[in-house]
């Protein structure tokens, strides 16, 4: 089984500031530092250090180097990546005294995708391989539909969210990966269990994959609800938290199961919202098992 995360590529300028610049504010910046990111790239360095092995596509500018060398490092095939005339997609990201960020993103070399490219990339995978899908790169229908018609499972994280995802073929999606703002854009719903319900009607052949933040997450998948409680850290960034719990989830259901494979993805977000960053702060996989162990067996094991 192959995993092929088309997705982003961003350069990540994070702002250290005491709150997030209101409307109409001038605010001082403590530090500046500069990371690789973009939610695609996020993902592919989580599921990659989760043990899975993975092709990243997409474009990147010519001033992607750093890039392209993270993804390599972090064991991730990059044979599939173009490089576009256009910049490399950027974020600016404001994280605040107690970890939380407010992100602005410039699509850049993202949003160069053609559909020869997209088809001469799906070309080389096949039924039973896995397609991670997020919502920074153009193009996303056609990849929905063309992977669709080669039998490849779909995960699709629509983040960040966009009126025109409504109109994207969702019947076409195995797994809906959403956070609380997500999972209420899709559903019109809030409630835990009027949101899985929605989900369920609406889009019966698929499993979802539900993060609230504090509350834990939840897994709808083969006819079941499983629930995880998070690990309580000291909150430093929580920037990359999604992805890597996505990345690990996905890595290690087929062999862990669903249980253990929650159990591993909220302990690998744990580790990351701890640490300074995007795909800089994924864990891996051993660093994952020492944290687990550390705990009192009744936290390491709660569902």
């Amino acid at each position: 089984m192959a995993f092929l995360n088309f997705g982003s590529l961003n350069i990540d300028m994070v702002y250290s500031v005491e709150h997030s610049v209101r409307p109409g504010e001038t605010l001082a910046s403590s530090k500046l530092e500069y990371f690789c990111g973009g939610k695609g790239l996020n993902q592919s360095i989580a599921l990659s250090k989760a043990g899975a092995r993975v092709f990243h596509a997409g474009c990147v500018g010519e001033d992607g180097t750093r890039l392209l060398d993270m993804l390599q490092k972090s064991n991730v095939d990059t044979s599939l990546i173009r490089v576009s005339s256009a910049p490399s997609g950027h974020a600016i990201i404001q994280v605040d005294k107690n970890g939380q960020n407010s992100i602005l993103i410039f699509g850049g070399a993202n949003l160069e995708n053609s559909s020869d490219y997209v088809n001469s990339v799906l070309s080389t995978f096949n039924s039973g391989d896995k397609l991670f899908l997020q919502n920074e790169i153009n193009c996303i229908p056609e990849i929905i539909n063309a992977a669709h018609s080669k039998g490849i499972s779909i995960i699709f994280n629509p983040s960040p969210f966009a009126a025109d995802i409504l109109s994207f073929p969702l019947d076409k999606i195995d797994w809906f990966v959403v956070n609380e703002t997500e999972a209420y854009a899709l559903t019109g719903k809030q409630e835990t269990t009027e949101i899985l319900d929605s989900f369920r009607s609406n889009f019966p052949k698929a499993s979802v994959l539900l993060t609230l933040g504090e509350k834990g997450s939840y897994c709808m998948a083969d006819g079941k609800i499983y629930r995880q409680n998070i690990f309580k850290v000291p909150v430093v960034d929580t920037t990359a938290a999604g992805d890597t719990f996505l990345g690990f989830f996905f890595a290690l259901y087929d062999s862990f199961g669903i249980e253990s494979a929650l159990k591993y993805a909220s302990a690998a977000s744990a580790i990351a919202v701890s640490r300074s960053g995007a795909s800089a702060s994924v864990p891996t996989l051993k660093e994952v098992d020492d944290f687990l162990a550390s705990l009192p067996t009744d936290k390491a094991e709660k569902h």
